[in-house]
């Protein structure tokens, strides 16, 4: 703001005495804190496809070279993070492939990261042909499709899935850089059994981007939208003591891009849990004729009751794919303001 906005205030806080100077702006920054997110909020419900980038590579897997495989003959092992190559920095698969093209010794330092703690090591590659080989399947990137739960109208930051996003191979929170969400259509449903948990079969367009995401935490992933906001309908957020045992509804798509209401039962409330905080079943005959009941790809799907937005769905119970949890709204929220 302009010097001469400032300036009474500047003023004002010069002329108290210091007990009351301390006093006013904790009385004055301390909703901010507490209440950044708005009151009401977009539920969204849209179906999303998800591109997340990593700002290292991760080991995924080996295969042999000449009958050696690297993972044997060397400390690197699966889920290691790759650093660098004789001090050079790897950020990514083309770093790590521009490296290994210009090598001229089989012996390689190599700095790679595991459980946060960094370690060096000399690893010897295996040659085929005049080729060297590190003989390992690497990632520096990991696709999907969810569930957009929520877009804040006033700060444009959105929310989605209500869980983290994993590497499949080593099962462990995706660290990433950078990433972005987009259309995504779904195109048929492999509906799940007990024991059985199915999914979303998507058709996605990367280049109708819809935001830009910052964080995968184990509350969801968050961002910034960066598409147009329809601001037609507008939820309030429930706060935790809100959400009661009885009827509600999700969000979600089940057809193409058009997002459906389907009726829940929320069975319990877990004020106490993290993430699992709301057990429902899904009642909704129509959806269970689609889905059996929670698919993989609902994961975000807005919890809706008494027209307030309270929770997202995040998990599916696999003896029992009728029903599955949910986390508050205002949990998601408040990770997306960190």
């Amino acid at each position: 703001p302009p010097r001469s906005t400032l300036f009474p205030y500047t003023t004002l806080f010069r002329s108290m005495k210091k007990k009351y100077l301390l006093s006013f702006i904790f009385l004055f920054c301390f909703p901010l804190i507490t209440c950044a997110y708005s009151d009401y909020i977009i539920a969204s419900g849209k179906n999303i496809g998800i591109s997340l980038n990593a700002d290292h590579v991760i080991i995924v897997g080996s295969y042999d070279v000449n009958g050696k495989n690297i993972l044997n003959t060397s400390l690197l092992r699966i889920g290691d993070k790759l650093i660098s190559i004789n001090n050079k920095e790897i950020k990514s698969i083309n770093d790590l492939q521009n490296i290994m093209n210009n090598l001229s010794s089989e012996k390689i330092n190599v700095t790679y990261e595991r459980d946060n703690k960094r370690y060096n090591t000399e690893v010897t590659l295996f040659k085929e042909g005049n080729i060297y080989k590190t003989g390992l399947y690497v990632k520096d990137n990991i696709k999907g499709v969810g569930t957009l739960t929520f877009i804040d109208p006033e700060t444009k930051i959105f929310g989605a899935l209500g869980h983290e996003i994993l590497e499949k191979t080593t099962k462990s929170k995706f660290d990433i850089d950078s990433g972005v969400i987009y259309y995504s259509e779904v195109t048929g449903i492999i509906k799940s059994t007990d024991g059985k948990p199915g999914e979303k079969n998507a058709r996605n367009n990367s280049e109708t981007i819809y935001g830009s995401v910052k964080e995968n935490t184990h509350k969801g992933i968050f961002g910034i939208y960066t598409d147009e906001i329809n601001e037609n309908k507008l939820y309030k957020v429930a706060q935790n003591n809100e959400v009661y045992v009885g009827p509600a509804k999700i969000l979600t798509v089940t057809e193409k891009d058009v997002v459906s209401e389907y009726e829940i039962k929320i069975l319990n409330v877990n004020a106490n849990a993290d993430t699992k905080n709301i057990l429902f079943e899904v009642t909704d005959q129509s959806l269970l004729e689609k889905t059996g009941g929670i698919v993989q790809g609902m994961s975000g799907s807005p919890i809706i009751q008494n027209d307030n937005i309270v929770g997202a769905v995040n998990y599916v119970l696999v003896d029992d794919t009728k029903k599955g949890y949910g986390i508050f709204i205002t949990n998601m929220l408040r990770e997306a303001e960190n």
